[in-house]
């Protein structure tokens, strides 16, 4: 299953700034943890608000990668926030990027 959204924007600069990031690259997707439901939030830690919560199995598409709370999970600990969608964040931790450091550019928050 993989997770693809499309949504409108009010031209925000927060969604401007994810959508150039987007634009920048090809868009790849990346695999959640085996046998994990995911936490999606509105900002990148655990203080934020969940926002949605993805299937085990999904799949996602990082948009764009900023610091936040540091997390360990199945992929290592790591403070990386990985940008799902426009204000949608779920840790870097657990999705299998294949890379303990960045990999998409920095959000523009």
């Amino acid at each position: 299953m993989s997770v693809d959204r499309v949504e409108e924007t009010d031209g925000g600069e927060e969604a401007i700034g994810v959508m150039a990031a987007a634009s920048a690259t090809a868009v790849r997707y990346y695999s959640i943890a085996p046998g994990v439901r995911l936490n999606v939030r509105s900002g990148p830690g655990t203080s934020y608000p969940i926002v949605d919560v993805l299937a085990e199995g999904s799949k996602v598409a990082i948009l764009c990668q900023t610091p936040g709370t540091t997390i360990t999970g199945p992929y290592g600990t790591s403070n990386i926030w990985d940008c799902v969608a426009s204000g949608e964040y779920v840790s870097d931790a657990y999705v299998n990027t294949g890379s303990d450091g960045y990999i998409r550019p920095r959000c523009s928050l």
